[in-house]
């Protein structure tokens, strides 16, 4: 009984570990298959990610709150997937030799961190959106919803980092202490996330979604016109034309 209890302690400090990103620690997660660790990391992402997400689909409707609700956390896991194996192949190149399941594993507890950070932001988003204007045809040509996008775009990009900086001294102690070897991984890591984090976004859109469009889980035949990177663009380039 007393053993169970101390693991149940144990278990129960794990996140915090995580978000302290104590690189001894995080080492032992990777050589061995804790199923329980594993799913709580993946409950972390699902709720954090999906509370911002239907936060951020709000300003539209409720159904597109729901919608987002789903597809950020999908957007968030294929990201782990895709980055897992190109980081995989990455790795090795630059110096540092990590198997598929190592990467997987660390790929997916910087997403953990990251998601932890966008739960906590969703209350401070949600605050947001219902205090801007409504969302109509007038507001998609509007400062405030170049705003409000450029807002999402910059808490999703600092939650990215920062999940990703709490890895880095995991990767100092995998590359045996060398740090040159660990800052080139993570900025290919970085690199990654950015690409294909982005552009997976931009073919699961809308996000917040367009007034004159009907509410749709995806537009098919819209999906792949345009790039995220132009879209910002072109946000930005709008406030200083106004």
């Amino acid at each position: 009984m007393h053993a169970q209890s101390g693991k149940l302690r144990l278990n129960s400090t794990d996140i915090a570990t995580l978000l302290r990103g104590e690189a001894e620690a995080l080492q032992g997660w990777l050589q061995g298959g804790d199923a329980f660790r594993l799913a709580r990391e993946l409950g972390v992402i699902l709720i954090g990610t999906s509370c911002y997400g239907a936060a951020m689909g709000w300003w539209r409707s409720p159904e597109q709150a729901m919608f987002v609700a789903i597809k950020f956390p999908l957007i968030i896991l294929l990201t782990t997937l895709g980055n897992a194996l190109l980081n995989a192949m990455l790795a090795p190149l630059l110096g540092l030799n990590l198997t598929f399941r190592q990467s997987l594993r660390t790929i997916l507890m910087s997403f953990t961190i990251s998601a932890a950070i966008l739960g906590a932001f969703s209350p401070l988003v949600a605050f947001m959106v219902w205090n801007a204007s409504p969302l109509t045809t007038d507001t998609t040509h509007s400062t405030v919803y170049g705003f409000i996008k450029l807002t999402h775009v910059l808490v999703i990009a600092f939650a990215g980092i920062i999940g990703n900086a709490r890895m880095f001294q995991l990767l100092v102690s995998l590359a045996g202490g060398n740090r040159r070897v660990a800052w080139r991984v993570q900025f290919a890591w970085l690199a990654v996330n950015l690409f294909l984090g982005s552009q997976l976004s931009w073919i699961l859109r809308p996000f917040i979604g367009a007034p004159f469009l009907p509410v749709q889980f995806l537009r098919p035949h819209i999906a792949l016109e345009g790039n995220f990177y132009e879209n910002i663009f072109h946000t930005v380039l709008q406030f200083f034309q106004e």
